[in-house]
């Protein structure tokens, strides 16, 4: 899998994001583009900011038991997979402003690095590998750009 603790592979999908128009639209799936990029970013807003609640202890234990595998896994996901509630995106967004902000999350989360992530506490999954948390970047991210056929 690519990483996105990788220049090379961060110019690729940085390029793939330019690709996107605010008119691009989806191959499946019921988000336009620019409520897909703010879904995208809520992973990143879950490690670099506090907008949203950390999941109680019950819950995490749940997500840990039954989502985790299939986050940080190498599967790939299923077109239209459910989301969990803080990924739900349904009000209007400004397209150049999740742009932005994705490709803000992108460059801070590789200049940060492998070491940074290694072991780090993940919002409901408990602490991640460096590996893992790349798949649950890279993998989400590359999912949500072959929606949008980029």
């Amino acid at each position: 899998m690519k990483s996105v603790f990788k220049p090379a592979d961060v110019v690729e999908l940085i390029y793939r994001i330019n690709k996107l128009t605010s008119e691009s639209q989806p191959l499946w799936g019921t988000m336009n583009v620019a409520q897909m990029l703010a879904h995208v970013n809520v992973s990143y807003e879950m490690v670099f900011t506090d907008k949203h609640p950390r999941p109680n202890a019950f819950t995490r234990f749940i997500l840990k038991l039954m989502a985790k595998k299939m986050v940080v896994g190498p599967k790939p996901y299923p077109h239209n997979s459910p989301t969990a509630p803080a990924f739900k995106i349904t009000d209007a967004r400004d397209f150049e402003v999740e742009k932005t902000r994705l490709l803000s999350h992108l460059n801070q989360t590789m200049q940060l690095g492998e070491a940074h992530f290694h072991n780090k506490a993940s919002h409901s999954f408990g602490r991640l590998t460096a590996d893992e948390w790349n798949v649950m970047f890279y993998k989400h991210l590359d999912h949500h750009l072959s929606q949008f056929g980029v």
